[in-house]
């Protein structure tokens, strides 16, 4: 069955400059932060420190290689290793092959309670230091981490910051880019009782200095078919609060018309579709709008992003529409 998309807008494609290729994170990924953390020649039961070894080290576990959090075990040749692996090992130490029973290196523990560490993104931006045992809770949330890459249609496992995942989308990906805050699509389905999950292509607009990325697709819900249009901004959670946008779909006299806020890509496409956040057409209003025979899926859905602005002397936003 052939489907064909058509996207109307009212200016030109992305410049090439505005995209840059450089991918901090493929260096981020494979560098750990150093620290001048050392400690001097000591024994933690049985646990040698060289003078050249971070603590940061000392504290990451021989198998999954992750920092290790109480209770750190470890074996009576003083091999440690995290709680989880502990359970993976059949109680057999993985450096020595003794038994490891239930002895708790303490003292580690101890230095681990005493250590206040950088961020992991520090490379990336954040100023941010924790105790030891905070930081992997500020790491998980932390606003200078690495976005996943938003295409639908593949699992796709790249990472990045804004600027490397739109050079991503367009080059890899070959999604459409587009400049200025309006569009206008039209789909055209030979066949619309036939979705199979269909996910229709990614678009990329590029207005106010930010990405945004539309989304539009068929997929069962239920016993039916429908057809959702949805917007995700390019960025985090608070940022994408300051934007708003409005879809339109319509027919034969009448339309459906959906306002909100976008929704940040560090929430999966999945979980924003299955919160069905965005304008959804019943397949039978969607054959309606179509007209003719209802034997083919016609539709045209146009839309518009503006920015909120806070007014200083009532406290009431007002709509900034790009030109």
């Amino acid at each position: 069955m052939e489907s064909s998309i058509e996207c109307v807008t009212s200016t030109d494609g992305l410049d090439e400059e505005e995209i840059s290729r450089s991918n901090p994170f493929s260096q981020f990924s494979s560098s750990k932060p150093s620290h001048n953390n050392n400690i001097n020649n000591t024994n933690l039961k049985g646990v040698l420190i060289n003078p050249a070894t971070s603590v940061h080290e000392l504290l990451e576990c021989p198998v999954c290689t992750n920092s290790m959090y109480p209770p750190i075990h470890q074996c009576h040749n003083g091999h440690t290793l995290c709680s989880t692996c502990k359970a993976r090992v059949h109680n057999r130490c993985p450096t020595c092959r003794q038994e490891l029973g239930d002895i708790r290196c303490l003292a580690l523990e101890k230095v681990a309670e005493s250590l206040e560490l950088p961020c992991k993104y520090c490379s990336l931006g954040c100023p941010e230091i924790f105790p030891y045992y905070s930081k992997l809770k500020h790491e998980a949330a932390c606003n200078f981490r690495p976005y996943n890459c938003p295409y639908a249609g593949s699992e796709c496992s790249i990472v990045g910051d804004i600027p490397y995942l739109v050079a991503h989308l367009r080059d890899d990906h070959k999604v459409d880019m587009h400049s200025g805050c309006t569009f206008n699509h039209r789909y055209v389905k030979s066949n619309p009782r036939d979705v199979e999950n269909a996910t229709w292509m990614l678009t990329v607009f590029h207005c106010f200095g930010q990405y945004f990325c539309l989304h539009f697709e068929a997929f069962q819900l239920g016993m039916a078919p429908v057809y959702m249009a949805f917007l995700r901004f390019m960025g985090d959670e608070m940022d994408a609060r300051n934007y708003s946008y409005s879809l339109e779909v319509g027919g034969n006299g009448r339309k459906l018309i959906w306002e909100g806020t976008p929704r940040s890509i560090r929430d999966s496409h999945r979980k924003v579709r299955d919160s069905h956040d965005g304008l959804i057409i019943q397949r039978n209003m969607a054959l309606f709008f179509s007209g003719g025979d209802r034997k083919e899926l016609k539709l045209r859905v146009t839309g518009r992003i503006w920015k909120e602005q806070q007014n200083q002397e009532g406290g009431a936003c007002i709509p900034n529409f790009c030109s």
